[in-house]
């Protein structure tokens, strides 16, 4: 069997939205409105944010109340079945304010890293900035 020059495809590499991402997503997106799950779920694909299947949304937010930083409600005001709604807690607001900074900070230190690569001693096609001195 003659070898294949071929080499393989690359497996595509998607971003998902998962952990402390995920957790501070859900809980920006409760900061001025309660909301369902299935809104929620909405509200970040409606961002842009990266894929993220409804059921981790759902285990990150019963996650979030078990540790106090959003609470829920069976809401039966509407016609249908009674549906939970989420709703930010102090404790939420107050993990998300320093999850802001973290973040702010974290994207000074990529942009600084990604400046700090940038090519600075004349390899950028600038022959001026080469040192031709003997």
């Amino acid at each position: 069997m003659p070898d294949d020059p071929t080499p393989p495809a690359a497996p595509e590499l998607k971003p998902r939205l998962h952990g402390e991402l995920l957790s501070t997503s859900l809980l920006a997106f409760l900061k001025n409105w309660n909301a369902y799950g299935y809104q929620l779920s909405q509200r970040l694909a409606q961002a842009g944010m990266p894929e993220s299947d409804s059921g981790t949304v759902y285990r990150t937010l019963r996650q979030l109340e078990r540790t106090g930083m959003v609470s829920s409600f069976w809401d039966t005001s509407e016609s249908g079945p009674a549906r939970r709604m989420y709703s930010l807690t102090k404790a939420g607001d107050l993990f998300l304010s320093g999850w802001i900074e973290v973040l702010q900070n974290y994207q000074s230190v990529l942009q600084k890293a990604l400046t700090d690569l940038a090519p600075t001693d004349g390899l950028d096609g600038d022959s001026s900035a080469i040192d031709t001195t003997p």
